[in-house]
């Protein structure tokens, strides 16, 4: 289920973050859609589910949408094809979640300070 879950992630961010510009949407409010974009069903999932939500697990979970909106959304500033920057963001998106899957990446988790 994690395997569908990083495709559907990069995929909806990659999908938020051009459709967000296509409205004519601001650059930086359309990486924000796209990021929302995907996390949003996994959010979901995760409160139905009545487990713990994703993104505060220390997982690279919003990193892989975060990854895939802003070079989705920096493609196209640069005049790439649409089709082409949506392969390229979706498939890196992926690639980094899949990686945090296979060798269990994650950012540090928040914690007190020992006295030094």
């Amino acid at each position: 289920m994690a395997w569908l879950d990083a495709i559907g992630l990069a995929a909806y961010a990659v999908y938020g973050a051009s459709k967000a510009l296509a409205w004519g949407v601001a650059p930086l409010p359309a990486f924000a859609l796209g990021v929302v974009t995907a996390c949003l069903g996994g959010i979901i999932r995760d409160v139905l589910a009545g487990q713990p939500s994703i993104l505060m697990r220390p997982e690279l979970y919003f990193t892989a949408a975060a990854l895939s909106s802003g070079l989705m959304v920096g493609l196209s500033l640069l005049d790439v094809r649409i089709r082409v920057a949506s392969v390229i963001a979706a498939g890196l998106g992926f690639a980094l979640r899949a990686a945090a899957i296979v060798w269990r990446l994650g950012l540090p988790a928040y914690g007190p300070s020992e006295p030094g």
